[in-house]
This record gives C-alpha cells, sequence and structure tokens, in this order.
C-alpha cells in the first residue's frame, strides 16, 4: 500500500480497495501540495524535549553543556543540533562541583537553569487545556 493509493481510496471514497484506478487522478507525490506541511526551519524558542526532568548523575569537576533549545537527540546535553535548527539558543555550559544525582529541566521553562524547577507542570498543565479545548472545536 502506498500513500498515492490510499489518498486516491479516500477522494473516491473507496475503503474497501487501495489501489489507485488507472486513469482518474494523476499520481501523487508525497511533495504536493495536498499534504500542507509547516516547516520551521529554525526556531527562536526552546521547545520543551520531555515534559518531566531527567535525573542525571554528574561527575565532580566534568563539564557538562545542558541543551537550551530543546532539539538534540542527547537529550539533556547538547549535540550541537542548535547550529542548524535554532542558532540563536546556545547551550549552557556548566561544571558539577561534586558528584551527585539532579534533575535537569527538560521542558525548557526553568528559571534555575539548568536545573528544574517545577515549571514543566505549567507545561504539562497548559497542554491539558490545549488539549481539552481542541476537543471541543
Amino acid at each position: 500500500m502506498n500513500v498515492a493509493g490510499l489518498m486516491c481510496a479516500l477522494r473516491t471514497r473507496c475503503v474497501q480497495t487501495f489501489r489507485r484506478p488507472p486513469l482518474l487522478l494523476p499520481p501523487m507525490s508525497v511533495s504536493s501540495s495536498f499534504f500542507p506541511v509547516q516547516r520551521c526551519l529554525q526556531s527562536t524558542q526552546p521547545v520543551p524535549a520531555a515534559r518531566l526532568p531527567y535525573r542525571v548523575k554528574l561527575s565532580a569537576g566534568k563539564r557538562y553543556a545542558w541543551c537550551a533549545c530543546g532539539h538534540s537527540k542527547k537529550q539533556p546535553f547538547c549535540d550541537g543540533t542548535h547550529k542548524a535548527k535554532a542558532p540563536s539558543i546556545s547551550p549552557l555550559l556548566f561544571t558539577a562541583d561534586k558528584n551527585k544525582t539532579v534533575m535537569l529541566c527538560a521542558c525548557k521553562q526553568t528559571k534555575n537553569s539548568p536545573y528544574c524547577d517545577g515549571s514543566h507542570l505549567k507545561v504539562i498543565y497548559r497542554d491539558a487545556v490545549k488539549y481539552v479545548k481542541g476537543l471541543f472545536k
């Protein structure tokens, strides 16, 4: 089953077959204007990487780079993705003073970077309200 066949079946209201009729519709590509794709090449605001903080063991004297943009694949630490996706947001560099386990912010809304201050509760609440409002549209 391919995307073109599925879309053709949906357009012709044919739910039992997913084959495209030979001459009814021209072949569609994924980049067609039928699929509106919102692309945000660069962001100026951090995006939440997760809703809950990351529990991380830090080593004394070691330098860390906390991802402040939310685009890194190695959360909560930076992997350099911000250079392409959020060049205006740079990572926060910090050094652990002793061996300890801490909670590092994942929602990127903390006022005590890079440590969690409970701001994720506001993010969770905002997302829940947005979801409930979406149910009644």
